[in-house]
């Protein structure tokens, strides 16, 4: 029998689009589960947000470690968590969260090459963050775990200067850094991904974004994974607000019972 880790892996050799939605809390990912996802990821800003925190790793480790196991123990599909940059300030805490993810049953993680100091965030050395994964990648082998690794690389979601050939030169480093997966939030353009594409050994995963080719184009261009973001969450959320305005303006509950 294959493992949450192999099933999960899987998805991404698959000559279709990988479709994974971003869960906050137990319920969604139920729900996400009956509507036929293979897999399901958190979002680390849902989840924050679901709890009353802003996203970038305001609310506590020991939080978030709740929702995942409350997840995990109401769905039967892998569940990967979105874990930002690690909740912790150096190399062993970082591989000491990812263990106990792993320890907890899930299939993969994503861990971004940016970092967060007094609310600006901006990139880590390429070179040193490969290191880190290559760390945890080692670390989850000598404990007999299989993990897999999606790398945020934050190029895009930063618009850094010269972003296509950053990103290239980035890829080219993570690569070889024992990563199973490149993740870039915000990239849209056509050009952009296929310059990803062609530049990373590992399969590329976008996100839901304005302007993002429809699903069919995606697969045409060689991405394999695309994901939801927190943008499914904020809609169900803008949803109860307008629900709730209704019961205010019409005096009844029509809105909400029909």
């Amino acid at each position: 029998m294959s493992t949450p880790f192999q099933k999960f892996k899987s998805l991404h050799a698959s000559n279709e689009l990988f479709l994974l939605p971003n869960a906050w809390d137990a319920r969604s990912a139920v729900m996400f589960q009956k509507s036929n996802f293979p897999a399901v990821a958190t979002s680390s800003a849902a989840v924050a947000n679901s709890l009353g925190y802003e996203d970038g790793e305001n609310m506590s480790f020991d939080d978030y470690t709740f929702v995942i196991r409350r997840i995990l123990s109401s769905i039967t599909v892998p569940l990967t968590v979105d874990i930002e940059t690690g909740y912790g300030n150096n190399d062993q805490q970082i591989t000491d969260n990812v263990l106990h993810l792993a320890d907890l049953g899930v299939a993969g993680i994503n861990i971004e090459d940016s970092v967060i100091q007094k609310s600006d965030r901006s990139l880590k050395d390429a070179t040193a963050f490969a290191k880190t994964i290559t760390h945890i990648k080692k670390s989850l082998k000598a404990r007999g775990l299989d993990l897999f690794i999606n790398v945020r690389c934050d190029t895009y979601i930063l618009n850094v200067d010269n972003k296509q050939q950053e990103t290239v030169n980035r890829l080219k480093i993570y690569n070889n850094s024992g990563a199973d997966g490149i993740f870039l939030p915000f990239i849209s353009d056509e050009k952009d991904i296929v310059a990803a594409v062609e530049n990373s050994t590992l399969p590329l995963n976008v996100m839901c974004v304005p302007n993002l080719p429809d699903f069919d184009t995606l697969n045409k261009l060689g991405v394999k994974r695309v994901t939801m973001g927190p943008f499914i969450f904020h809609k169900v959320y803008a949803g109860i607000n307008q629900l709730s305005k209704a019961i205010i303006a019409t005096k009844n509950f029509e809105s909400i019972l029909s």
